[in-house]
């Protein structure tokens, strides 16, 4: 589903960390995805619509280069991504084979995928760097997919990094990784990671001005109530 660009903008400003925080207060646990971390041109934060592909071990019959060439291919699915799509691929933690290399991310970045988050590796490192996309991965490894992995199908629901992906969930990717927002939760939770992010500010300045932290974070009345007549005033 497509995203109002309000949403977008305002997401691109909230941090990884205060999403899992309000996440959390709306009972949602699994949200960070274990093994992506900033890789390669992963200073800023992304902020996009899951385009979900799938790996599951390699099977002898099916995983060959001649695969490479199939309709059901890692190369198919790179022309179906949309611009401004963060493709997320479940590898399975696989850290034996590269699921993507140069030509693919560079295929990628000119389709003008957002970014690129798996909880596997990539390969040819330097060629990937080279082509400005975005990636967040576990690390590379020569060897190519079909060296230790199948792909089997894309815009299917995944897991990634021990957590549950549904095309079109919204994915945000920063220094502290990348987290996954259910599609149907993105204007609540974006709203109350707004929210929280300017309490969290407030609460910083009161830190410096040596505010002690009981009652102040997490906010009791007397300190909520101060906040809200103080950003009032403002």
């Amino acid at each position: 589903m497509p995203f109002d660009s309000a949403i977008i903008d305002a997401l691109r400003v909230v941090t990884t960390a205060t999403l899992t925080t309000v996440l959390l207060k709306k009972g949602l646990r699994r949200c960070w995805m274990r093994g992506p971390r900033p890789f390669f041109h992963a200073t800023e934060r992304v902020v996009g619509p899951a385009f979900t592909l799938r790996f599951v071990p390699a099977r002898e019959d099916l995983a060959t280069p001649e695969s490479w060439s199939s309709p059901r291919s890692t190369r198919a699915a790179i022309e179906d991504m949309p611009p401004g799509c963060i493709a997320v691929v479940d590898a399975m933690g696989a850290l034996e084979a590269g699921i993507f290399g140069d030509i693919l991310a560079a295929r990628m970045h000119k389709r003008g995928v957002a970014a690129l988050v798996t909880d596997g590796v990539m390969r040819d490192g330097a060629g990937v760097e080279g082509t400005g996309l975005p990636v967040w991965c576990n690390g590379v490894a020569a060897p190519a997919s079909v060296a230790g992995l199948t792909f089997v199908g894309w815009q299917e629901p995944i897991g990634c990094g021990g957590v549950a992906v549904f095309p079109d969930d919204l994915v945000v990717a920063d220094g502290d990784g990348a987290v996954v927002i259910p599609s149907a939760l993105v204007p609540e939770i974006a709203k109350a990671a707004v929210e929280q992010e300017h309490l969290e500010a407030w609460i910083m300045r009161e830190v410096e001005k040596g505010t002690p932290l009981p009652g102040l974070y997490p906010p009791n009345a007397e300190t909520r109530a101060r906040y809200e007549a103080e950003t009032k005033r403002s």
